[in-house]
């Protein structure tokens, strides 16, 4: 083979991989109030207001915890923009550049009920939830 042809696909190759872009997702996830621990699928990824680096679209579940506040447990979804969507996806790859996907979540936190009497009368609702649930033993 001749040095040019050669040198030919050298250069297509080369130029092929400068020019195809790159994704770059993040979810900024904030909450109020601001400062309460946040975890991702079981992964611990900060306080917020913080942001997060994620591969997948899809559904997230997420916790928060706060001092004072009830934790939050809920699900999120990560939804592909149009660029990013099956097929639009492979093409917008071949553009040159860096995509930027930037997804938002806002959580808010209720306060935490501390009253004694309160707790008191929800352990024993609880109890009585559970005998009625629980099978009755034979006799």
């Amino acid at each position: 083979m001749s040095p040019r042809p050669l040198l030919s696909v050298t250069l297509a190759l080369t130029g092929t991989a400068l020019l195809t872009g790159c994704i770059d997702r993040r979810i900024f996830i904030t909450s109020d109030p601001p400062g309460a621990e946040v975890t991702l699928n079981d992964v611990d990824v900060g306080r917020t207001p913080c942001e997060v680096d994620f591969t997948y679209f899809g559904t997230y579940e997420v916790r928060l915890r706060h001092e004072g506040y009830e934790t939050l447990v809920t699900e999120a979804a990560a939804d592909p923009p149009l660029h990013e969507q099956p097929g639009i996806d492979f093409l917008a790859m071949l553009v040159p550049g860096t995509r930027h996907t930037r997804i938002d979540w806002h959580f808010t936190l209720d306060p935490a009920n501390n009253d004694p009497e309160g707790m008191i009368e929800r352990a024993e609702a609880a109890r009585e939830r559970l005998a009625e649930s629980s099978p009755s033993e034979p006799e």
